[in-house]
């Protein structure tokens, strides 16, 4: 899962480009309709759990992060309804920050970005991103603080990551979803933390992650994997594709 799914037009935030610009406040997640899993923060856990199942994945810089599971297939967001409302009453981090998102601009160093082809854009109406005098308005500082709390967040959550690889406790997980309509899915390419291994770690290993509460991230990611289920139910409700007549001969 990448940024690329929401981000149809994203660029550097510029004063001078964008001294204009507002938000009008939209209540639809048509963005993340594509969107089959979003990257979590540990400190999200305990709500995330009640509805999605959470899993780990490798990202693209090589390094283990938790995501939460929206669908079955690539590019189908199972929470995303035909109204374009998100169905669930937990909304991650990582949708809400939309149209804003810290990017890498060399180093350590990171820039706020915005969506331009967010709909909610336009120089007359919502919220102003910049007052007469250039500066950040109360509005746009949240938002920015809201960005960077979440990376720090993050941040934190990559570095559990690594301990639980370090430790060996992940096992890839490969799930196959059967409907009673005929259709079949197959998910691959995702890792859970392997009870077994868990229940053998040395003793000092289970206490360090126990003390840090790292071990309690664990416990509610096992605990939601029973949210797998939740996915395949919202699947079998969903009416398949209307296949196309075939051509007579």
């Amino acid at each position: 899962m990448s940024d690329a799914v929401y981000y149809d037009k994203p660029v550097l935030l510029d004063r001078e480009r964008h001294k204009r610009l507002r938000v009008r406040a939209s209540a639809s997640f048509a963005f993340a309709r594509q969107a089959n899993s979003v990257y979590l923060a540990g400190v999200e856990f305990n709500e995330a759990m009640k509805e999605y199942p959470i899993v780990f994945t490798r990202a693209a810089n090589g390094r283990m992060v938790p995501v939460a599971m929206l669908g079955l297939q690539n590019r189908d967001n199972l929470f995303v309804d035909d109204e374009a409302q998100w169905n669930a009453r937990y909304l991650p981090a990582f949708v809400r920050r939309y149209p804003f998102v810290l990017a890498q601009l060399g180093g350590e160093q990171l820039g706020v970005c915005i969506d331009e082809a967010y709909g909610g854009f336009n120089p007359r109406e919502g919220e102003a991103l910049f007052d007469e005098n250039g500066a950040n308005t109360p509005f746009l500082a949240n938002a920015v603080e809201f960005l960077e709390r979440f990376q720090r967040e993050f941040a934190r959550t990559e570095v559990f990551c690594q301990r639980l690889e370090q430790a060996g406790l992940l096992r890839e997980m490969n799930a196959k979803a059967d409907l009673v309509d005929g259709r079949s899915f197959t998910v691959s390419g995702l890792f859970v933390v392997d009870e077994p291994r868990l229940m053998a770690l040395p003793d000092a290993v289970a206490l360090s992650l126990f003390r840090s509460g790292e071990l309690h991230l664990v416990a509610m990611h096992l605990a939601s994997l029973s949210n797998m289920q939740v996915l395949v139910d919202r699947m079998a409700r969903r009416a398949p594709p209307i296949q196309p007549a075939p051509k007579p001969a």
